[in-house]
């Protein structure tokens, strides 16, 4: 039960935001020696509840508060940094991304055009094989705005990437440069997925397929988000329009066969429909059943003792010799010389579709 009303703390409904992010963004203020109170006002947070350990703020209450902070500061980064990125810093990096081809292009200008606005920390876009993951290295000691610093940053890039293609990009891992904080439930809400802490450095993990996708977003659209940008990057999204995700969802479910048409009819379109809609997101039927029957055998070959040619024919294949060849296609090596590697080639492989 939210605590009850009195003069100085307004009702409001129970949070799910610790109030350690709200200490964070006061820190803001208080590193530039102002007052946040009428900040906490806007956003209808008493300042009584600061001291309070435990006690949460709503999703909106926070999303105010730092629309507050960052405009009477001319901090669109709330002091994580050395310097200041005055209001409307990030809308010109929105900018610069949002005439790219695909989600890959605009993140890696994304990533490139951050280090004009700071030398504090750099942003990487890096593809090995299936798998695609940003990560932030830090060039300078971030103090006691750190953990909020390293969180926004993924928090914000993640929520934009979900808005140009709009579709809820699923995360296959995100990591954190320090230990798990008291409040880490939050993690697993901003960052659905497996959370690690006491890694080297913060990042996220997904698969590289997103990068290949068209953006659909455009210029009049940008504008439009950026009046009330904030709610991208303080709530998870949540529609995910991706038709490859659940090709892929199929394919995972035991069946004598996956064809074009078995699929679109699972998904109440005609083949036809279902290989334009692939083609635009930078796939094809083929394309995700090869990556799903690779994934299969990857898995058998490191976790059974079969022999290659029960391998051959759990992951579809009428022969093990089409097998073997389709197997160096996908992975460059042998289905044997797969197995003789174990764990250390085992990483390479396509990581399964949750």
């Amino acid at each position: 039960m939210p605590p009850a009303a009195t003069p100085d703390r307004p009702p409001r409904p129970a949070g799910q935001t610790p109030i350690s992010l709200v200490q964070a963004v006061v820190q803001a203020y208080t590193q530039r020696r102002l007052d946040p109170a009428a900040a906490l006002l806007k956003a209808q947070i008493a300042p009584s509840d600061l001291a309070r350990p435990g006690t949460q703020v709503t999703a909106l209450q926070f999303e105010r508060l730092c629309a507050a902070a960052m405009q009477e500061l001319d901090d669109e980064a709330l002091g994580w940094f050395s310097r200041r990125l005055p209001w409307g810093s990030y809308g010109m990096l929105a900018r610069a991304s949002i005439s790219a081809p695909t989600l890959g292009v605009a993140l890696a200008r994304w990533c490139r055009h951050h280090g004009l606005l700071t030398e504090d920390v750099a942003l990487t876009l890096e593809r090995s094989g299936a798998q695609a993951q940003v990560q932030i290295v830090e060039r300078r000691a971030l103090g006691a705005l750190r953990e909020f610093a390293l969180l926004s940053l993924l928090r914000n890039l993640h929520g934009l990437a979900c808005w140009l293609v709009d579709s809820q990009i699923v995360l296959q891992g995100a990591q954190f440069p320090f230990a798990a904080p008291a409040h880490a439930e939050l993690y697993a809400r901003l960052f659905p997925g497996p959370v690690r802490f006491g890694a080297t450095c913060a990042g996220l993990r997904f698969d590289a397929h997103y990068l290949q996708l068209p953006l659909r977003r455009d210029g009049t659209a940008l504008d439009q988000m950026l009046r009330r940008a904030l709610p991208i990057l303080v709530w998870p999204y949540r529609r995910d329009r991706l038709l490859s995700r659940r090709v892929r969802a199929l394919l995972q479910q035991p069946q004598a066969a996956h064809t074009a048409e078995t699929l679109a009819a699972r998904l109440a379109l005609s083949a036809r429909s279902l290989h334009r809609q692939l083609r635009a997101e930078g796939t094809s039927v083929q394309q995700l059943k090869d990556e799903a029957r690779c994934a299969q055998a990857c898995a058998l070959l490191l976790r059974t003792d079969w022999p290659i040619a029960r391998v051959a024919r759990a992951a579809g294949f009428a022969s093990d010799k089409s097998f073997a060849r389709s197997f160096r296609h996908w992975t460059g090596h042998t289905p044997q010389g797969w197995r003789l590697h174990g764990d250390a080639e085992s990483n390479r492989a396509p990581a399964p579709v949750e």
